[in-house]
């Protein structure tokens, strides 16, 4: 069996149910230096490997509270907490009364719940290891006890451009493991089956700006505290105006804080001219500028890759890239470094909102369509027909499937539907696109949204698929001994943010209102003027030119011809020149990051025995 490693890094634990059947499970585990928690019954509940103070646990009688994570959480809240609660459903309130992000689980009376984060930075995976139901926060440990292959099926949908749609984008790529969807907690009971229970939903979008800003503004202070008190040092990045709020935030407290910035290769970029005129309001933050022929190319070291992730991962594109700004703040005393990543999905706003509004208030539907379709510009027909459309997402699913191989999308198309329609990319095999079209269409017989309005869906969905890949990114970056941290994926923010009417935050004319207003008074007030933002192409681009060695190179025997899910000739066709204008930089990425994923697991196998 092949296990994360046991030494400075991110950790992983297993959740057992509390019975006789998990007996094996835990033996097998033991077969590695573990660290481990019991049940009340003495029986073995967690196994695994975590750092000294991400661990809480309170215990009363049956019951027993483990929360694993970033939390400040004590045993002093938790026993009493334990003490009042008789059933696995009793811990909603706590749950609901969290800041920060972590792991909640509990053994009461013979039952077992454990959950992880509504937008799956913390996931929660499952598997039925003989005849009991597991649970574990990676899906690679799982696999290690299934000794499971890989499933090519659910592979082939990581091609998909810019992403796999709901529900398959959330599950693992490995035959035999499961994952739980948003929103939902897995039981155990005490014969080791294993069920979801669906705990929380989305909140409705009716609170009027004046109050969800404040309300928005406490969960950020208590998230950014929750990282920063009782430490001396935290780093931060500091960029677009999501970090600078993270940074702001940090900034009022004692720790000292030191903030880093790129400067891009791009001309456009005015990240560092922003952040200055940032530190000079704040006054005491050490401020870093890293200059952009320092900063690794996207692609550079491809061949150099060395962290195993349980499932394809885009930080394997340019992992030097995201560890440099993590080995600087390390050199500096930081263990703690904020990032704005969440900040786009939660606070742009999606004008898919736009939908469900001209059918409650149409004439300010009407003045923020007219915006944003000048802005793209959008086509006028497909505006109106996405618009009028009342398809439930299940159609639009079944859609997408049939177009799997349509032209990809203008970049002028309008964001008014349940999403974008992915594609896959040309060196897709038939059979390939054969697998993902028989997936979708198979979910797409009982899938149901995330929300409601299809705005907030879109919304969730995009915290989903990005905090999945933020999760890897903080696996790579905790090997500098540093914890990386979002607090934009927290549950209490994202439950204040979605909470705002979209009639307030979703505008054609204003750079996310809601962050402006909810840091009136901690971010400078100059700094809440800025409307730009740097998206990265450019980088994408150089990258591709400068890296094109390291890009075809991957072409010869590649581990996805070998699967059937890719053609190579045309793969290396693509990668000899410059991008067609119709393809999508990122259409490459989901490709690089299979391939090297799959060359990963062949390091595991060859150099770690069974």
């Amino acid at each position: 069996m092949v296990f994360p490693g046991s030494g400075e890094g991110a950790g992983w634990f297993v959740v057992l149910p509390d019975c006789a059947a998990a007996a094996p499970v835990s033996a097998a585990l033991r077969t590695r230096e573990v660290q481990e928690v019991s049940h009340p019954s003495g029986r073995p509940w967690l196994l695994g490997h975590w750092s000294p103070d991400a661990l809480t646990i309170g215990e009363a009688g049956r019951t027993k509270i483990a929360v694993v994570g970033e939390h400040a959480v004590t045993a002093d809240r938790l026993t009493p907490a334990a003490a009042r609660i008789g059933t696995i459903a009793g811990l909603d309130g706590l749950a609901r009364g969290m800041a920060g992000s972590s792991h909640l689980t509990a053994s009461v009376a013979g039952r077992v719940r454990v959950q992880g984060s509504v937008t799956g930075f913390r996931r929660v995976f499952h598997a039925r290891i003989g005849d009991a139901t597991v649970a574990a926060d990676r899906a690679d440990v799982l696999a290690s006890l299934l000794d499971a292959e890989v499933d090519a099926q659910r592979l082939a949908t990581r091609l998909l451009n810019p992403c796999a749609p709901h529900p398959l984008a959330a599950e693992p790529v490995w035959r035999g493991v499961g994952a739980l969807g948003i929103g939902h907690y897995l039981a155990l009971d005490a014969d080791g089956r294993g069920h979801p229970v669906g705990w929380w939903a989305p909140p409705e979008p009716v609170v009027p700006m004046p109050e969800g800003a404040p309300v928005l503004r406490e969960a950020l202070s208590a998230a950014v505290d929750v990282r920063v008190r009782g430490r001396n040092v935290v780093s931060c990045d500091l960029g677009g105006l999501d970090s600078t709020s993270m940074c702001a935030l940090a900034a009022r407290g004692t720790a000292k804080v030191i903030a880093y910035t790129a400067d891009g290769l791009d001309p456009l970029c005015d990240d560092v001219t922003w952040a200055r005129r940032t530190v000079a309001g704040l006054g005491d933050v050490g401020h870093h500028v890293i200059a952009g022929d320092r900063l690794p190319m996207v692609y550079e070291g491809l061949r150099d890759v060395d962290e195993h992730f349980d499932e394809p991962c885009p930080a394997m594109m340019h992992p030097s890239r995201c560890l440099l700004i993590p080995r600087l703040a390390a050199a500096q005393g930081s263990r703690t470094h904020l990032t704005g990543f969440g900040g786009d999905e939660l606070l742009s706003g999606s004008p898919a909102h736009l939908h469900a509004l001209a059918r409650t208030h149409p004439r300010t539907a009407l003045q923020r369509l007219r915006g944003f379709a000048a802005q793209g510009p959008w086509p006028y027909r497909e505006t109106l027909r996405q618009l009028w459309d009342n398809s439930s997402y299940r159609t639009w699913l079944a859609r997408a499937g049939d177009l799997l191989t349509a032209a990809p999308l203008p970049l002028e198309a309008p964001a008014l539907d349940w999403g974008t329609p992915p594609r896959l990319p040309p060196w897709a095999t038939p059979d390939a696109v054969a697998a993902v079209r028989g997936l979708i269409r198979s979910a797409a017989r009982t899938a149901e949204p995330l929300a409601k309005g299809r705005g907030q869906h879109v919304e969730l969905d995009a915290l989903g698929n990005n905090s999945r890949m933020v999760r890897q990114v903080s696996q790579l970056v905790a090997r500098t001994g540093i914890t990386l941290t979002a607090p934009y994926y927290d549950d209490r923010v994202v439950e204040a943010a979605l909470a705002v009417r979209p009639q307030d935050r979703v505008t054609p004319w204003r750079y996310k209102p809601l962050i402006v207003e909810a840091m009136r008074g901690i971010v400078p007030e100059e700094s809440l003027t800025r409307h730009t933002k740097d998206e990265g192409s450019y980088e994408a681009e150089a990258g591709m030119r400068e890296q094109r060695a390291e890009l075809l190179a991957l072409c010869e025997d590649s581990r996805l011809a070998r699967l059937g899910l890719i053609d190579a000739e045309v793969l290396r066709e693509t990668c000899g020149g410059p991008l067609p204008p119709a393809l999508p930089f990122d259409a490459l990425y989901q490709t690089v990051v299979c391939e090297m994923w799959l060359r990963s697991l062949e390091a595991i196998t060859t150099t770690v025995p069974g």
